[in-house]
């Protein structure tokens, strides 16, 4: 393992490099290092990659064009990839007990449409795939597919609710998830926030999905794999769970036996950052059957795979098999529940009343505040948030009703349950001092706010001493 001292000369000497050419980006560097040096991160999806994998990713494998997969690539000279993209996977096989891994997605959104493109090419036979003479689903025009869409009986998704936790990837109309599929959702109770199985299975068997999704943003609970396996088994659907936030409670084993998506799901996706703490990136996991397909994610959805990235995949699945991992995942979520426990001490309004996972969802109606009003309220104070809509929420997608805070990063940084609640100390006292404010006529803003800059000023300094 480098020194510490090793590590700052690395990352040093490259802004030195880069600030010769362009000083301005060597300045945005430094500051965005400052910025989450100094201030609570509390944003669910970010993290702290280590510098290994960050520095796995400036190399020359930057340079190299790599289209295709092992050993069968459309360029040359591309052994040193080969290398990469092999560890990569066979790291991310041992390490959630999958059959096969595919590393190329750019993103999870990427990773989402490799795994959708692979289902629809598996299950997909008709009169307008025969008549378009092609064999495989990537190889049609748009209008040959616009013929197939029509005639596929079946061509529906399933997924969680945006304002239950559920994802955009996961069929709603903004994505492009939403135009390949005709969607519907399941929700939550109302009373409790949790997800009713028994409900979900009769919307299943109603609606007779293609993809059934499971996976989330904002939910704060664990999900039962095992009986939504069973719910789409019984409708003959494909079981698609989309693990990207909760990925590191997985790899450290958190989250086990019906809690743990890999032996149930026919097919998974997660991103490689978040709770994994690689770098930004995708991945899918699956069994032999989708395996042929998902190979085909480049050309057919994605471009030339990033060789950079890959080999700090490779690296960060690396750390994560490593037994201090465990650990790690075990605190991210001691964190997370002390939080929440620090944050129902003091009066807040959590939905699902706590969490089992890494994340909390605060519902900031009963400060009077909106999401972007606590949002920004938050960052003057020196936390980093991000608002998020609750069930049924009344301020839409947009400006919301909720925040939604997460504990990865802090867990990195070494804060413990202490310092979790001495956080919920911190943001309850934004929020309980953060009034709405008026629009120019007088009316009232969602957006606008009133907070002492004398109180932000002391609050951030606070976070800072936590850190």
């Amino acid at each position: 393992m480098s020194s510490p001292n090793a590590e700052s000369t690395a990352f040093r000497s490259a802004l030195e490099v880069i600030r010769a050419v362009e000083p301005r980006i060597a300045d945005a560097i430094g500051a965005e290092l400052a910025d989450q040096r100094e201030s609570l991160k509390l944003i669910a999806s970010e993290n702290y990659a280590s510098p290994a994998t960050l520095l796995a990713m400036g190399n020359w494998f930057s340079d190299k064009y790599a289209e295709g997969t092992i050993g069968r690539r459309f360029y040359a000279g591309c052994q040193n990839v080969d290398i990469v993209e092999a560890l990569a996977a066979e790291h991310a096989k041992e390490l959630f007990g999958a059959a096969h891994a595919y590393v190329q997605p750019h993103s999870g959104i990427d990773a989402n449409l490799v795994a959708f493109w692979a289902i629809l090419a598996d299950r997909v036979e008709s009169p307008a795939l025969r008549r378009a003479q092609v064999r495989q689903v990537n190889d049609l025009t748009e209008q040959d597919w616009f013929a197939l869409r029509r005639e596929l009986g079946d061509q529906r998704m399933l997924g969680m609710s945006l304002d239950s936790g559920g994802h955009l990837t996961h069929g709603f109309r903004p994505n492009i998830s939403g135009k390949m599929f005709d969607q519907r959702s399941y929700g939550t109770d109302p009373a409790t926030g949790l997800i009713d199985y028994d409900r979900v299975a009769e919307a299943a068997r109603e609606f007779r999905p293609l993809i059934l999704v499971a996976g989330y943003s904002a939910y704060p609970r664990k999900v039962n794999f095992r009986i939504m396996r069973e719910i789409a088994d019984s409708v003959g659907a494909t079981f698609m769970v989309d693990m990207a936030h909760f990925a590191g409670l997985v790899a450290g084993k958190v989250f086990t036996g019906d809690f743990d998506p890999v032996p149930h799901a026919h097919i998974v996706t997660t991103t490689t950052h978040k709770s994994l703490r690689g770098p930004r990136g995708g991945m899918v996991l699956c069994g032999p059957e989708l395996a042929d397909q998902v190979d085909r994610g480049c050309p057919m959805v994605l471009g030339g795979p990033l060789p950079h990235v890959m080999a700090a995949k490779a690296v960060a699945l690396a750390e994560a098999r490593r037994p201090d991992f465990a650990d790690y995942a075990r605190r991210i979520v001691d964190n997370a529940q002390a939080l929440a426990e620090g944050l129902l001490g003091r009066g807040a309004k959590l939905v699902t009343g706590g969490t089992d996972n890494h994340l909390v969802l605060i519902d900031v109606s009963g400060y009077g505040l909106t999401g972007r009003q606590a949002e920004q309220a938050l960052l003057d104070s020196g936390i980093v948030t991000n608002r998020n809509a609750v069930p049924q929420d009344p301020n839409g997608a947009w400006y919301t009703s909720g925040i939604r805070v997460g504990t990865p990063a802090l867990t990195t940084r070494g804060l413990g349950t202490a310092e979790m609640d001495a956080t919920a100390e911190l943001i309850h006292t934004v929020l309980s001092q953060t009034t709405p404010g008026s629009n120019a006529d007088g009316t009232p803003s969602k957006a606008k706010y009133v907070l002492d800059p004398a109180l932000a000023d002391k609050v951030a300094r606070q976070a800072t001493d936590l850190l």
